[in-house]
């Protein structure tokens, strides 16, 4: 199992400004679906359609995450069409839907999620060590660093969707 070491922060708006004087270079976007098929306050598993949306290339990937907040291990591996959409068609559940751009700011690689259902943007940094994040100073457009607010928790907001839904 991996050690996932990330921090969160509230994004108040897209830093097009940055991206035009070539501080933010934008590296690749995806659409991001994902479903989760089992969650508890501790643990979650979840299953994800990506598609990169510079080539139309689409994977799918099973996620195991353990932990919550600055830490947390992580199992991720790459699954099947098939399995996929077995999967969801079995759970009947609704997709979380975002798009994510990632990207390279002042030498460090940031992804920032844009998500459908919700006014939502969240930007996350990771790091090699808790160390380096704790140390992290984030600049202001960052916004508001949620890396231990569980109402931001991708988990939280797929729950309320399921909450909504229409049966």
């Amino acid at each position: 199992m991996s050690l996932e070491i990330e921090r969160k922060f509230l994004l108040s708006e897209f830093p097009s400004a940055l991206v035009e004087e070539a501080k933010l270079k934008v590296l690749s976007e995806q659409r991001i679906e994902q479903t989760y098929l089992a969650i508890d306050e501790n643990q979650e598993l979840r299953v994800r359609r990506i598609v990169d949306l510079a080539s139309g290339e689409v994977t799918y990937t099973h996620t195991f995450k353990l932990g919550n907040g600055l830490l947390r291990e992580e199992i991720e591996y790459s699954i099947s069409e098939s399995i996929y959409g077995q999967v969801i068609k079995a759970f009947g559940f609704v997709p979380l839907t975002k798009n994510r751009i990632t990207a390279e700011w002042n030498g460090r690689v940031i992804e920032i999620d844009t998500y459908d259902q919700i006014e939502l943007s969240v930007l996350e940094v990771e790091f090699d060590s808790e160390e380096a994040a704790n140390t992290f100073q984030a600049p202001d457009w960052f916004g508001k660093d949620i890396s231990s607010e569980r109402q931001y928790s991708n988990k939280k907001v797929w729950r309320e969707l399921q909450e909504n839904r229409v049966l």
